[in-house]
């Protein structure tokens, strides 16, 4: 299974050749794919009610105890079905909305990749490949976004989206690596198990919070929401499956998976509950607003996505059912008006629904498929978004916390998406008939298979609601409630408060709807205070990240090789020694013998690495340098390694030479830095000396293994068949380490003699050669 969803990566990639084979019929091709996939999926159905939970296993990395684990239950296995049915539908519809569009293949790689992203997440058992996937559906998703990449509100969007997803991905890194500590595992199946341990356990509040800022971001919750509507400056197509059933509801999934496990606190009901319903009501409420009919279903969607946080917040078994019904439910019917809007887009040349009217007898298929969705986006009987809708008001009615707040959002939010619902299935079909840019037909199969279908399942299953809710849905709902749960849906429950709920809001929504344009006016009023939303100070972050890399840049990336050297040597001193005195706080143990000739060799050494540093003649400064190490060479051979010495000896003298020879090209000495600063650098290099010295002393203090050089001495005669222990480490066992370094030598020989042989040419190099420099300066 794992190398059947995987090989999808693999049909992306080989995507390109399949457009020169079979050209304009690519996208149904390649939709085979998605639908081999569904048809297995379905396949275990029947296994996963019989609530059997398959886990396929495929090593991944087993030296780290890491496994390409697939998890299969009712969860998943809705998620599957959605990623892999609509996908179908999406790739069809692509090869109609794109036909003839030059970056095309493009699309097939990147859509096909995306696909397989959230497959795997989806399925994955583990922490880590959760994670992986995760970060997969982010950047796939930033291309697709971005697609129409000439266009500067594209690029402005995909990186948008990119920033806040990335940047809860990284709190999300962070959580799950906590969950794993707490719960002694990276499985999710094992965690699951552990509940209890985890709710009881210290880390559960931050690996909560880090968490949530993950889904949050990712499920565009409130005040992330901004990112998703200005997503859709993607194609509709990407629109279509990005907000039905794939990158968007990847937090929903995680939360909805994570509920046996850390729901049930107050913690966890407070903030979904409260996040969620205020998440509900800030996208209905923007939703209004707008004439972009993109715009109108993507803050629909926010407001969708807010209804399912709030929910799973909820937790009662009610409020899951509620869950996975609505999941089923928004899936449909937003699937197939996405596609509707790319329809209206594609053939009249606008999106905006205040410049049509009257397409019905123009476009009668279109029309009938966007009522149908949009009926059950209201919550209009028999559609199976009535059913949804009157478990989410029974759902609430049930809360434990914040029960009146939470129903006033949701009743608000109900009636003002109903008028969103109206003005998407009414304006572009009734009316006066208006003049678009184009001339409006009805689209190609292709375009139309998708919708109607998906809204032909919405009908269908409003009809006969125990088709979902008998199989598939029990599934799922029990594996969010990590216990059998019976689901049982029925259109009809008699008079109750749900239902007066629903026509109050029926009605409110269809007057609001009539006096739409008047409202819309009104609201105008709010622009300047809804322009400082979060929106706002995201843009205002950015600004900052701006101001701040271009004050760093200018500080810290200035050209300047000693600021560069500087810059490091500080860091290495902060981090070794913080981990070095702080962290370890070593205990020195050393005997000072120290004999007269060698305190001498030592001072020599000393007074020559100080002369270096204070003299003002670059050769002082280089002869002065030849002394210090000339020293350490006579050091080696003071404690028996000449051949140490004689190496030394050899690099001293090379680079001696070379610095001769390259000092006389070079300028006269100038002082390009201030007395403070010359200060500065003197404690900066004092103090690492001093770290390199604790360092040293600190590896001569601790023994953590055997030394090796008891092996070197018993087996140098035995095995190498010398009795110089030194020139057999150098000539036997560390060959090729004794190879680089004559290399070394060598090349700085050859080096040498290329200087040495350098010579003016004549009297033209002379005297072009200061203009040459000039020039190059």
């Amino acid at each position: 299974m794992q190398l059947a969803v995987l090989s999808g990566f693999v049909l992306a990639a080989f995507a390109p050749l399949l457009h020169r084979w079979f050209g304009a019929r690519t996208s149904f091709v390649l939709a085979a794919f998605p639908a081999a996939l569904a048809l297995w999926f379905l396949g275990r159905v029947p296994q996963v009610m019989q609530g059997e939970v398959l886990l396929l296993v495929l090593e991944w990395v087993p030296a780290l105890g890491m496994s390409l684990t697939f998890l299969i239950d009712g969860l998943s296995l809705l998620f599957a079905l959605l990623i892999t049915v609509i996908g179908t539908f999406v790739l069809i519809y692509a090869g109609g909305y794109l036909k003839g569009h030059p970056d095309l293949v493009r699309f097939h790689v990147v859509i096909l990749a995306f696909m397989v992203s959230m497959l795997g997440l989806v399925l994955a058992d583990g922490l880590i490949t959760l994670f992986v996937f995760w970060e997969l559906t982010s950047i796939t998703s930033y291309l697709l976004i971005g697609f129409n990449h000439a266009d500067l509100e594209a690029r402005k969007s995909a990186r948008q989206g990119l920033f806040v997803t990335v940047a809860g991905g990284l709190a999300l890194m962070a959580g799950l690596v906590m969950l794993g500590i707490a719960g002694e595992s990276w499985s999710l199946t094992e965690l699951n198990a552990v509940g209890d341990v985890l709710r009881e356990h210290d880390l559960y509040m931050p690996l909560l919070i880090c968490l949530l800022l993950g889904a949050f971001t990712k499920s565009a919750q409130f005040p992330f929401h901004f990112w998703l509507p200005n997503a859709m400056a993607a194609p509709t197509p990407v629109s279509a499956y990005l907000h039905s059933a794939t990158m968007v509801k990847a937090g929903i999934y995680l939360l909805a998976r994570l509920q046996p496990s850390l729901g049930g606190t107050e913690a966890w009901v407070g903030i979904l509950s409260v996040v969620g319903a205020f998440t509900m009501f800030t996208g209905a409420f923007l939703a209004i607003r707008h004439t972009n009919i993109k715009k109108l279903l993507a803050y629909s969607t926010v407001m969708a996505l807010g209804t399912l946080t709030m929910l799973l917040g909820i937790g009662t078994e009610g409020a899951l059912i509620a869950f996975v019904t609505f999941l089923l439910a928004h899936s449909l019917y937003k699937g197939a008006l996405f596609m509707v809007a790319g329809i209206l887009d594609h053939e009249t040349g606008t999106k905006d629904v205040t410049a049509m009217g009257g397409l019905r007898p123009l476009m009668p298929v279109t029309a009938v498929v966007a009522m149908i969705a949009a009926l059950s986006l209201a919550g209009v009987p028999p559609l199976f978004g009535f059913i949804a809708k009157e478990l989410m008001f029974e759902s609430v009615l049930e809360a434990s916390a914040f029960r009146w707040l939470i129903l006033l959002l949701a009743f608000s939010a109900a009636f003002l998406t109903i008028a969103v619902a109206a003005v998407v299935a009414l304006r572009p079909f009734f009316g006066q008939r208006r003049q678009t840019p184009r001339v409006a037909h009805e689209a190609p199969v292709s375009m139309l298979l998708g919708p109607a279908v998906l809204a032909v399942l919405s009908l269908l299953l409003g009809l006969v609601p125990v088709l979902a809710g008998a199989h598939l849905l029990t599934a799922a709902a029990s594996a969010v409630m990590g216990g059998p749960v019976s689901v049982s849906l029925s259109l009809w429950h008699g008079i109750n408060l749900p239902l007066l709920m629903s026509l109050v809001s029926l009605a409110l929504g269809y007057l609001l709807f009539r006096r739409w344009d008047r409202v819309r006016a009104s609201l105008a009023r709010l622009d300047p205070l809804l322009s400082r939303g979060p929106e706002a100070g995201y843009d205002a972050l950015m600004d900052k990240v701006v101001v701040v890399s271009e004050w760093q840049t200018r500080v810290l990336q200035n050209g300047y090789m000693r600021n560069y050297i500087l810059v490091m040597i500080l860091t290495l001193i902060a981090l070794v020694g913080n981990s070095l005195l702080l962290r370890h706080a070593p205990e020195f143990a050393f005997d000072l013998d120290v004999r007269f000739h060698e305190a001498i060799v030592t001072g020599t050494m000393v007074m020559g690495a100080l002369f270096a540093t204070i003299s003002r003649s670059r050769l002082g400064a280089v002869v002065s340098v030849g002394i210090m190490g000339f020293s350490i060479a006579l050091t080696f051979i003071l404690f028996s390694a000449p051949d140490l010495g004689i190496t030394q000896l050899l690099v001293e003298t090379l680079t001696v030479i070379l610095l001769v020879l390259v000092l006389f090209r070079l300028p006269r000495f100038s002082r390009l830095s201030t007395p403070l600063e010359r200060v500065r650098d003197v404690a900066v290099a004092g103090s690492m000396g001093v770290l390199i010295t604790l360092l040293i002393l600190t590896s001569w203090s601790i023994d953590q293994f055997v030394p090796i050089s008891g092996y070197m001495i018993e087996n140098s005669a035995p095995l190498a068949y010398g009795r110089n222990i030194v020139n057999v480490i150098l000539v036997d066992y560390r060959a090729l380490d004794t190879l680089g370094e004559i290399f070394v030598l060598a090349l700085a020989a050859i080096g040498v003699f290329a200087m040495l042989k350098l010579r003016a040419t004549g009297k033209a190099s002379r005297k072009t050669a200061p203009a040459k420099e000039a020039a190059d300066g």
